[in-house]
């Protein structure tokens, strides 16, 4: 056989002819040497050729088969075209072998899948695998009736028999049932409390309102989760007693009533009559706590006091209009931007901008851009105020101070809210001083020396207050939890927003008692669940006990010699020695002994900002804080924030909205619930085929992405 040019790592140097394989060695069992014959070469070391190019690849005992399968399945897509039927049975054969590399695992030597059959095909299987990529890609139960996938599918397994789109929905809807099913095992074997949060969806077609209740916790690894629970159209003649009770009624059939932490209901109909309501019908031993949403909140506050200076914003629209709507304004605007010693752009960014506003009324963060865009013109603007006649109706020279005071407002809040919604699964410590920063610089504009921002922010500080006393306590708790700032970011930011001494001192003192009775709480039911008390020995007291050391030889063994005292006698007082000479110890909390330790630094002494995980630190030391661990696993996973930055209202996408109320939840949850199951077949690099896509809501932690169904 003539020499050929071989691959793999211990080809190198192969020389001679090869020889064939003795057929009295050890069987090849795996079916890729179908298409090699494995040959032995002078030198002792063998090599299987591919039957169809005659390429040699080494086959040594530990070189495996892989490299084998790559390269037939190279050879077969790019070699000599073989007849027709011949070919149908490669293009199959090749396919089966990269179904067999993706599934397989680790190659050893001569290994094949267990039980693989090339020739099997279920049609159940596949119709199921149909079902799931409908409900986890969103697409339209009508996709088995394109032309398109019909031939795609009938090409690649004529055997199977694409069900109709009423049977594929029956299929959607029984993986929504099977999937329901798991979740609520999931939830009743949680250990921990979970919070609830609902949020508005309206129909982009029927105009009907949909309420979302979804479920938020931490899971034994440490993982935030959240999980929609229902989807379920709601009568816009509905109370806030019907809402009240539809939420209570869903908790109910999850059988979670019992077990939450916290409520958000911001973007609910009735939100302020529901919360209080919800709270008090699901009160239990524990606290509960009504958390108002700080990125939702904090959009209507600024919003609102924006109206206050809307003359002036207006005024500036005016004259960015005034600059865009004429050839002959522009060139004078491009004079002005000359005259004031500024670059001049051909085609400034501000003329991008939408200067209608009732277009943008309820989006403050465009007109924060827009602001920014054109103050760095505002020089022109003034120049242009003085010797242009036509332009004396809009903003003058006097305006564009409080303007750019007014911006550099907007820009403070625009890059803290823009922070909020851009962590995956954020916990609740992250919010509590960007929230308190938020405060103090209110406090500070309030006496501005421009009349607009002064009046803005007394505004948004009333509203701001608020919101602040709701949420305060759950999240100076979660700052308490987060080994970097324990009690001291409460005691530093109270201190500066709350000048009065007596009052600072009052509202710690108040966070920390009440801090401290939750975890008494969580103290006692840890006890209440224990089963290994301790049991302290009592000594008799008569003869025989060794000095100081309430040793009794002859305690419970009055018929033994002294030969045969055991291990365990002579320990036996150990446990009423230890009791007599600990009395006056006091045994200290996990609380105390983690408030005692100091704060976590990183190793420049510095706060960990950027990569430090929260949720990671107390994995890894709720052994030795057994029951603070418990608390922070409730009270981290809160939903502090949950509506990002442009989020106003959310809508159902046109073709959701054609469907019934059922079939809807069922797709919605279902395409949630599946997200953490179906991971699907992973690359190379380890990472899922899958991922790319938007994400319907984004959990806590690395999972798989996908298109949603739902759209803002």
């Amino acid at each position: 056989m003539s020499e050929q040019p071989s691959e793999g790592p211990h080809a190198a140097g192969i020389v001679g002819v090869a020889v064939p394989h003795n057929p009295r060695a050890r069987r090849l069992r795996s079916k890729v040497w179908n298409d090699f014959s494995k040959e032995r070469l002078p030198d002792g070391s063998h090599v299987a050729v591919c039957h169809h190019c005659h390429k040699q690849l080494t086959a040594s005992s530990r070189s495996g088969t892989t490299h084998l399968k790559n390269h037939l399945a190279i050879c077969l897509s790019t070699g000599t075209r073989p007849a027709r039927g011949r070919r149908r049975k490669l293009v199959v054969r090749r396919l089966l072998l990269r179904q067999v590399d993706q599934n397989a695992g680790p190659a050893t030597a001569d290994s094949t899948p267990i039980g693989y059959d090339p020739n099997a095909f279920d049609q159940e299987t596949s119709r199921q695998d149909l079902a799931r990529m409908i409900v986890r890609h969103g697409y339209r139960f009508s996709i088995v009736d394109d032309s398109g996938f019909r031939t795609f599918v009938t090409n690649l397994q004529p055997g199977f028999r694409i069900p109709t789109r009423e049977s594929v929905q029956s299929d959607c809807m029984r993986i929504h049932d099977a999937a329901r099913s798991r979740l609520r095992v999931a939830l009743a074997n949680l250990p921990s409390r979970v919070s609830l949060s609902a949020d508005m969806w309206r129909s982009a077609v029927a105009g009907t309102d949909y309420l979302s209740l979804t479920c938020h916790y931490i899971t034994d690894e440490w993982k935030l989760k959240k999980k929609i629970l229902n989807f379920i159209q709601v009568d816009s003649a509905s109370t806030s007693a019907d809402i009240t009770s539809n939420i209570l009624e869903k908790c109910q059939e999850w059988g979670i009533e019992k077990k939450i932490v916290s409520v958000v209901l911001d973007n609910c109909l009735y939100s302020d009559e529901v919360g209080p309501e919800l709270l008090q019908l699901l009160h239990n031993k524990f606290d509960l706590f009504h958390v108002r949403s700080c990125a939702h909140i904090l959009n209507l506050i600024i919003q609102e006091s924006l109206e206050l200076v809307r003359d002036l914003t207006d005024r500036v629209r005016a004259s960015i209009r005034y600059v865009k709507l004429s050839q002959v304004r522009f060139i004078r605007f491009q004079e002005a931007v000359k005259q004031s010693g500024l670059e001049i752009d051909p085609r400034p960014t501000f003329l991008a901008h939408d200067t209608n506003s009732n277009n943008v009324n309820n989006n403050w963060a465009s007109l924060y851009v827009m602001l920014e865009s054109v103050c760095r013109y505002q020089k022109a603007f003034a120049r242009l105020f003085e010797w242009d006649p036509e332009y004396r109706a809009y903003a003058s020279a006097d305006d564009w101070p409080a303007v750019s005071a007014l911006t550099e407002c907007l820009d403070v809040l625009y890059h803290t809210m823009e922070k909020l919604p851009t962590v995956e699964n954020p916990t609740a410590n992250l919010y509590f001083n960007e929230i308190c920063a938020i405060h103090l610089l209110l406090k500070e504009w309030c006496t501005n020396r421009y009349t607009v921002v002064a009046t803005m922010a007394t505004q948004m500080l009333e509203k701001f207050e608020q919101y602040w006393e709701v949420n305060k306590t759950v999240m100076a708790f979660a700052s308490i939890l987060d080994p970097r700032y324990k009690t001291k970011s409460v005691e530093y930011f109270f201190r500066v927003v709350y000048k009065d001494p007596y009052e600072s001192k009052s509202r710690i003192d108040g966070i920390q008692a009440s801090f401290i009775r939750l975890y008494n709480e969580y103290a006692a039911e840890s006890a209440g669940q224990s089963k290994n008390e301790p049991v302290f020995y009592k000594g008799t007291g008569r003869a025989g006990t060794v000095a100081g050391s309430g040793l009794d030889y002859s305690s419970g063994a009055h018929n033994k010699t002294f030969s045969r005292i055991t291990l365990s006698d002579a320990k036996r007082g150990l446990d009423q020695y230890l009791e007599e000479t600990s009395s006056g110890q006091t045994v200290k909390s996990d609380l105390d002994l983690y408030l005692e330790e100091a704060v976590l630094r990183n190793k420049e002494g510095r706060v960990d900002e950027a990569s430090f995980d929260v949720l990671a630190w107390w994995r890894a030391f709720s052994a030795k804080y057994p029951v603070l661990s418990l608390m922070a696993r409730d009270i981290l996973g809160v939903p502090v924030s949950i509506v990002p930055l442009d989020g106003d209202a959310r809508t159902l996408n046109d073709y959701l909205s054609t469907m019934d109320p059922v079939t809807v939840e069922g797709l919605i949850c279902a395409q949630d619930w599946l997200r953490d199951e179906d991971e699907g077949p992973k690359a190379e690099d380890g990472t899922s085929a899958a991922s790319g896509a938007s994400d319907l809501n984004g959990t806590h932690g690395a999972n798989n992405v996908d298109v949603p169904i739902l759209t803002k």
